[in-house]
């Protein structure tokens, strides 16, 4: 039996099927991860890079742990205060939280995609940052949005779609919109099922 040589894709259909899983939901490319015998744990982005990995070399992507240094259970009880550590395993996204940063940073917090990134970035590094570093970097971040606002992430490809149609098409009904939707995100989905599917055969 030939061996399998890799990557089994080249550098443009890697591309496409990179863009085309990021119109799939995450329990189809859980479910593809697990057909290649690959780990199903994680978000969009990290499903989509073992996949890719997986096409490339055909190995999985070893998961990322959590630094020790992150990880609640190896320090003492923290409460939510200024100079308190957000640790991974016992900082919430809850009422008392957002209250807690309400009184930090103003009335005009809430609860951001960037701030949870950056939060998970810092735990990954091994650096988990006091409630008063966090409150520090929202007011910063949330400034230099305003006076730039940032391109969507990959992975939200409705949000992403839905901002091409204001512009493209400002005029069209919502329903005409979803539509378009709804058959752009079938199409790349079967592609990237078809491609993925045609790995296991490899």
């Amino acid at each position: 039996m030939t061996p399998t040589k890799y990557p089994l894709l080249t550098t443009q259909e890697q591309l496409r099927l990179d863009d085309a899983m990021h119109y799939m939901k995450v329990g189809e490319l859980k479910r593809c991860c697990e057909m290649l015998g690959l780990s199903a744990a994680g978000k969009k982005a990290e499903l989509i890079a073992r996949i890719l990995f997986f096409a490339q070399t055909g190995k999985g992507l070893q998961l990322q742990k959590m630094a020790p240094a992150s990880l609640a259970k190896n320090h003492p009880p923290q409460r939510v205060a200024a100079n308190a550590l957000m640790l991974h395993g016992s900082y919430k996204n809850d009422a008392q939280t957002r209250a807690f940063f309400k009184k930090l940073i103003g009335s005009h917090f809430h609860f951001t995609a960037f701030g949870v990134d950056w939060l998970n970035e810092r735990w990954m590094q091994g650096k988990p940052p006091t409630y008063q570093e966090f409150a520090d970097y929202w007011v910063e971040e949330t400034m230099r949005r305003s006076k730039k606002k940032p391109e969507p992430k990959r992975e939200w490809a409705l949000i992403n779609f839905m901002q091409k149609m204001a512009k493209e098409q400002p005029n069209a009904p919502r329903e005409v919109v979803m539509a378009a939707w709804k058959k752009l995100r079938a199409e790349k989905s079967a592609y990237a099922k078809k491609i993925i599917a045609e790995f296991k055969q490899s």
